[in-house]
């Protein structure tokens, strides 16, 4: 398994746009045949952070949804949105094991 968390800061009059975007992308990318998991979350003390937590069978599915068109059209979308350029860490799974996914 792949996991990424993808940390994202958007200026403060963006974030109901941001997540209307956001959910279209995670909504697309759960039906991606790698993807797994595309958990959006808010932060509650800072309603501008945000991490998208991602989880593919592996690296490659993560490559391959970065070519999606809805990959595409969501980062044209978010990127003026952003109020600092987005990280990403990146995990494999240790438990439960690929037989629990």
């Amino acid at each position: 398994m792949y996991v990424l968390h993808v940390q994202i800061q958007v200026k403060p009059e963006a974030i109901d746009a941001f997540k209307a975007a956001t959910r279209a992308n995670a909504a697309a990318t759960v039906g991606e045949p790698g993807a797994r998991r595309f958990d959006v979350i808010q932060q509650l003390d800072d309603p501008t952070r945000f991490v998208l937590a991602e989880a593919y069978l592996a690296a490659e599915d993560h490559a391959s949804h970065r070519l999606t068109p809805h990959y595409a059209t969501w980062i044209e979308a978010v990127a003026p949105m952003m109020a600092e350029p987005r990280t990403a860490l990146k995990y494999s799974v240790v438990f439960p094991d690929e037989s629990g996914w």
